[in-house]
């Protein structure tokens, strides 16, 4: 069966498909994504008095997550969306540990949590071509309904006086010395917001994403392409990550799978680069429907797509970003915040939510909004950029002759070392969290174990790339130990005033997030006592 016969109940995906496909053909001729990026944001010199908001988030579907966590604290927040704000039909996977900040930082209550859970499974298989299956239990086991989470959250960000604007779109941004003015365009005409801050929630294809990375070319892609179905052999348990063929395509094939409440969620994804040579989406929707029985032990015959799904992610070395700008500040997805490896946001807004919330809480009340003051909120984060080498090491260079077999192997080492080294050591990079300790006892241990998987690695990533993530390794040691006199820090800038107060929570959280040790930071209610008092 073809991938049009497949796809012909299905057209505005179809027809969504090609043009995502045209637009990866023509980013892979430009070499960058944003050849020619528009000025949407513009500066004015004049005041604008007393803006009517303190806050505007562009982006509502995980922008309503950080709206509503500020509009608890009382802050006059607004949440604009192009479209209706709702979350997809398809589950976000996650695990049930990540959840719990939505419950302390007061955003639902358990039952409301419960009730947005669609499925619940364990475990997760990870096995790579050659090797055994490792199981790990609760890690992204459970499957939210983004509907329901979004509609909890959305009632709960206006009953604290939060605003939402549906189908609105951004047009542009106007930074005057004391405000910002958002112009956005509706189906009745234009209107305009006026706030002290804008936060931009849009994602990696936001409209201020390319005025500031100018023509900066990615360094990495996700290319996914998936579906729910039916007809799918029933199992109650989920697959984070597996591979079963050699390089093709100049690509390393890689799985996921989840149970679902309308059937099976499978995923096919691999990393790449800008290179004409690797493969478009729709052949990599080709492979995913022919190996898909040899995947799931399953007759196509009795498949029935629910829904497909494909996207591309880009992935910066350079990110998080850090807008140029004052009073603007890119959060979730816009920022690059999330890990080269993942290519889901959810997880990461979670990861950073009571950061984020409590850092732009202190920000307004010191009216510390200047450029040099937000970019404390995106700090350089050693831990995702060491990240990288996993990814460079997972995306076979089009220009080398690189074994068929080359990275099944290293990952089976790779896997088999941090299982022996134990759970500390791989349920952090199973959560795309890459800490010193456990980064410096895999690579000594499977150096020491397995001394000829070196070489064809350094040879793959080649010299210029590991040289250019030392210092990054070296950071992630330094920030680990600075990470211990965070909370010293902390308590000892509670005696500053406002704006140096703010500064220096910033670089203390910046340790501890940038060595991946977020829970030393202690509990969000326990972060919002200790560091800033009310506006």
């Amino acid at each position: 069966m073809s991938l049009d016969q497949f796809l012909s109940p299905h057209s505005q995906a179809r027809q969504g498909l090609s043009r995502l496909d045209q637009r990866l053909q023509a980013w892979r001729s430009q070499g960058t994504l944003f050849p020619n990026p528009p000025a949407v944001v513009q500066t004015c010199p004049t005041n604008l008095g007393r803006p009517d908001l303190d806050g505007v988030i562009c982006g509502g579907t995980l922008g309503i997550l950080l709206g509503a966590a500020l509009a608890k604290r009382g802050w006059r927040i607004a949440v604009v969306e192009r479209g209706i704000l709702q979350g997809r039909a398809q589950e976000w996977n996650i695990s049930r540990r990540e959840l719990q900040v939505l419950l302390h930082l007061d955003l639902l209550s358990e039952a409301d949590l419960e009730a947005a859970i669609a499925t619940e499974f364990n475990p997760n298989r990870i096995q790579f071509l050659g090797g055994d299956p490792l199981w790990v239990r609760d890690i992204l086991n459970v499957g939210l309904s983004p509907r329901r989470l979004l509609d909890q959250i959305k009632q709960t960000f206006l009953a604290a006086g939060g605003q939402i604007y549906e189908h609105h779109t951004l047009t542009g941004v106007r930074l005057h010395p004391d405000g910002v003015t958002a112009q956005t365009s509706t189906p009745n005409g234009d209107q305009t917001l006026t706030t002290r801050c804008l936060m931009d929630a849009m994602g990696h294809f936001s409209p201020l994403v390319p005025q500031a990375r100018a023509q900066q070319c990615p360094d990495g892609l996700c290319l996914v392409v998936g579906s729910c179905a039916r007809g799918l052999p029933p199992i109650d348990s989920g697959d984070l990550m597996v591979s079963f063929t050699p390089i093709q395509n100049h690509c390393q094939y890689f799985w996921e799978a989840f149970p679902a409440q309308e059937g099976r969620t499978t995923y096919l994804f691999t990393y790449a680069d800008l290179h004409p040579q690797r493969p478009s989406l729709q052949q990599l929707f080709e492979d995913y429907f022919r190996l898909l029985p040899t995947y799931q032990d399953c007759d196509l015959t009795q498949f029935q797509l629910v829904r497909p799904m494909f996207g591309v992610f880009p992935s910066y070395r350079d990110s998080p970003l850090q807008l140029p700008w004052s009073r603007l500040l890119a959060v979730g997805d816009s920022s690059g915040q999330q890990s080269p490896l993942s290519f889901g946001g959810f997880g990461a807004m979670l990861r950073h939510l009571q950061r984020l919330t409590q850092g732009i809480h202190e920000a307004l009340a010191a009216d510390a909004l200047q450029a040099e003051d937000l970019r404390l909120l995106q700090p350089y984060q050693p831990n995702l950029s060491a990240a990288w080498m996993f990814q460079q090491s997972m995306s076979p260079p089009v220009n080398q002759n690189v074994p068929p077999q080359q990275i099944n192997q290293l990952l089976n080492q790779v896997f088999q070392t941090m299982t022996q080294l134990g759970d500390p050591v791989l349920e952090p990079f199973l959560q795309d969290v890459v800490q010193f300790g456990g980064l410096t006892q895999t690579l000594l241990t499977l150096t020491a174990r397995s001394p000829l998987a070196v070489p064809p690695i350094l040879h793959q990533v080649g010299l210029a790339n590991l040289l250019a993530w030392l210092p990054h390794y070296g950071r992630l040691g330094g920030y680990s130990l600075l990470a211990q006199w965070a909370p010293a820090v902390q308590a000892w800038s509670r005696r500053l005033p406002p704006t140096a107060r703010y500064r220096w929570h910033r670089r203390a959280e910046a340790w501890v997030y940038g060595a991946g040790l977020e829970g030393d930071l202690g509990s969000p209610e326990e972060a919002s006592q200790s560091q800033s008092g009310e506006h």
